[in-house]
């Protein structure tokens, strides 16, 4: 939309009466409300003023551009007046301003006012052009002058356009879109999305963001809204659905780049630097060719996706088996313990029955994440495969088996995903007519023959490499088992919730289901070591911001109770926030605390049957007394190092 299209001329004062800024704000308004560009001048100045707040709009050179993303406007539209003397605005060159223009867009819908903003700063920067405005001697010759210059700066085609309506403009969508995802959910989903759309809204640039957290896809991206915008950021550690996008330039990154980089991410959108993505198949298609990943990107999306498919069944089933043993009595059986009585066995059976899909959820979410759909199948019965330790030998037979276990799933998984995808590579060329059959015949079929023999090939191996970690496990003691506590300990707050944190509470995850089947102890220590190192930071954080009041500003003081309690939860992504603030300072700390109260939990000899819930769970916690122990101390001596290392705020 040109600038005349906007500009009326009865929005045209030329040698306003205005001898200070808000007497040119209240003109400008005025003549908005004048030519019905707003329905209430008071709400349009409230955000005329809010803008001013943030910022001068005085550009410098004369120059001074005041506007608002409004309710109150009903039309998008530009106000303009001069002022030869000039007022002060304090503007960016610190001298007096004379040339005005308020641009008025309305709250939702497209970008006018930017576009707006963007063609009168360049086209102002022509000394001649100011001038010329200056001396306008009438609204006609004013508008005359922006016009000429216009169609000089930007070609005369646009002249020959019909302006679309206004009513068009207010409902276009949004000028960048973003779609951020984390393998949990919880947290840095939120956060991501939240970082992008508040640099966005800094920056004068409208940002929305879809997130794929644990309760689902929210704030939906929608075609009209794709189709309009400048460009799309992807903040993921996990898949997203990209066939959509097919077409439109696209940044792809790690969800944490959303949550710290925001401003860069938008920067090269608006700047052009996205490059156009061509999804696999064309728009129809859902798969994803990976872009510009690289492999450990790759693998680590993959594993992720996988692991935050699993981690419901581990969690629900492991919360459930828990409870079965709290209800039980295990003076009545002691080799049944868990399934003594009515209730206990309702708990431990149905748990168990979500904990027997934990490893083809795994297996078969990685492969769909390799090879989209047609993977899920090949993948989900290779991890099953795993889960059950068939091999050639006992299909024939019937002999017991020894379970693959996690990494057998794991390998299952990366297996199908693979496989399918060469199945895809190798009829990419059949003819057009016979695409039908490739989803419905080649891929199941094929896929699933060539998964299954390949797992019952490799899974004595599987079952081998199981059995000895299993024993490993089981082996555990003495310093062996406080370093390991230590170490997985430690590992939940080096990142708090990324790569690190997530192989630990995997590994956490894995123990417990091979002690739910060993029937050793060593593997519910594990889960504890884990769970309490990642309950650390943000209670550390909490005592620390609450001890050494001089080394945190009053907005982190005043968060210190709700980080408190995220702590207990055993959410330990509270504490990123402060950690990429100071991570010199804040990371070195919480992984020593972490580590310390992992490495007590093992020496007390704690253990924990459910997989997640912090301080919920406490009766499913084996020594509960001596594991808060471990928590206070592990926290303490975070609070206390965070505390010694980190500055003094400046007041």
């Amino acid at each position: 939309m040109r600038i005349v299209d906007l500009l009326k001329k009865d929005a045209i004062i030329l040698n306003a009466d205005a001898s200070n800024k808000e007497q040119m704000l209240d003109t400008l308004i005025g003549l908005h409300a004048k030519v019905g560009n707003i329905n209430d001048e008071a709400a349009f100045k409230e955000g005329i003023l809010k803008r001013e707040s943030e910022g001068p709009t005085a550009i410098g050179d004369g120059i001074c551009i005041p506007h608002s993303k409004n309710s109150a406007v009903v039309q998008p539209g530009i106000a303009s007046v001069t002022i030869p003397d000039g007022i002060d605005c304090q503007a960016l060159d610190g001298g007096l301003s004379n040339l005005f223009f308020m641009i008025a867009a309305p709250a939702t819908g497209s970008d006018v006012h930017l576009e707006a903003l963007a063609r009168l700063s360049t086209i102002l920067m022509d000394d001649d052009f100011r001038q010329k405005l200056l001396s306008a001697q009438s609204p006609d010759q004013y508008l005359k002058i922006i016009d000429e210059k216009e169609t000089e700066k930007y070609g005369a085609e646009e002249k020959q356009e019909e302006a679309a309506p206004v009513q068009e403009a207010a409902s276009t969508g949004y000028r960048i879109l973003a779609v951020t995802a984390c393998p949990t959910g919880i947290a840095h989903t939120y956060m991501a999305a939240e970082s992008l759309e508040e640099k966005g809204k800094e920056m004068g640039i409208p940002l929305k963001a879809e997130t794929n957290g644990s309760g689902g896809a929210k704030n939906i991206l929608t075609k009209e809204e794709i189709a309009a915008c400048d460009g799309i950021i992807i903040a993921a550690d996990k898949n997203v659905e990209m066939a959509r996008f097919d077409g439109k330039p696209v940044i792809k990154t790690k969800v944490q780049d959303g949550i710290h980089k925001p401003q860069e991410l938008i920067e090269k959108i608006v700047n052009g630097q996205a490059p156009i993505y061509h999804h696999a198949g064309g728009a129809d298609s859902d798969a994803d060719a990976g872009g510009n990943e690289s492999i450990g990107q790759q693998i680590y999306k993959h594993l992720m996706n996988g692991v935050s498919h699993m981690l419901p069944f581990v969690i629900g089933g492991g919360i459930l088996i828990a409870i079965a043993f709290l209800l039980d009595d295990y003076s009545i059986d002691p080799s049944n313990f868990g399934m003594n009585t009515p209730a206990a066995a309702f708990f431990k059976t149905a748990g168990g029955f979500a904990f027997q899909f934990m490893l083809p959820i795994l297996a078969g979410y990685i492969a769909m994440s390799i090879a989209d759909r047609p993977g899920l199948m090949p993948g989900f019965v290779g991890g099953w495969i795993a889960a059950q330790g068939t091999t050639f030998a006992s299909a024939f037979s019937g002999d017991a088996t020894i379970p693959g276990g996690f990494i057998g799933a794991l390998f299952a998984g990366f297996a199908a995903g693979y496989i399918v995808l060469g199945l895809k590579k190798l009829t990419e060329k059949m003819p057009a007519s016979m695409d039908g059959l490739r989803p419905m015949l080649i891929y199941p079929v094929i896929g699933l023959l060539l998964v299954s023999i390949l797992m019952f090939a490799v899974d004595p191996f599987f079952s081998w490499l199981n059995q000895l970690l299993s024993n490993a496990l089981n082996s555990l003691g003495g310093a062996n088992a406080i370093l390991l506590g230590a170490i997985v300990g430690g590992m939940m707050s080096i990142d708090m919730g990324g790569p690190f944190n997530k192989a630990a509470y995997v590994f956490g995850t894995a123990a417990l289901e091979a002690a739910s089947t060993s029937g050793s102890d060593n593997g519910y220590m594990i889960m504890a070591a884990v769970m309490v190192g990642g309950m650390v930071p943000p209670i550390a954080i909490a005592i620390s911001s609450l001890l050494f009041k001089n080394k945190f500003t009053d907005n982190d003081r005043k968060a210190a109770p709700v980080n408190a309690i995220m702590g207990l939860c055993f959410i330990s992504e509270a504490a990123i926030p402060y950690a990429a603030g100071d991570p010199l300072h804040v990371i070195p700390s919480c992984v020593i605390g972490s580590a310390v109260a992992g490495a007590l939990s093992m020496a007390f000899g704690c253990t924990l049957r459910a997989p997640h819930g912090g301080l919920f769970v406490v009766p499913t916690i084996g020594s509960p007394a001596m594991y808060i122990v471990a928590l206070i101390v592990g926290s303490l001596v975070g609070a206390a190092l965070m505390g010694l290392l980190r500055k003094p705020v400046e007041r």
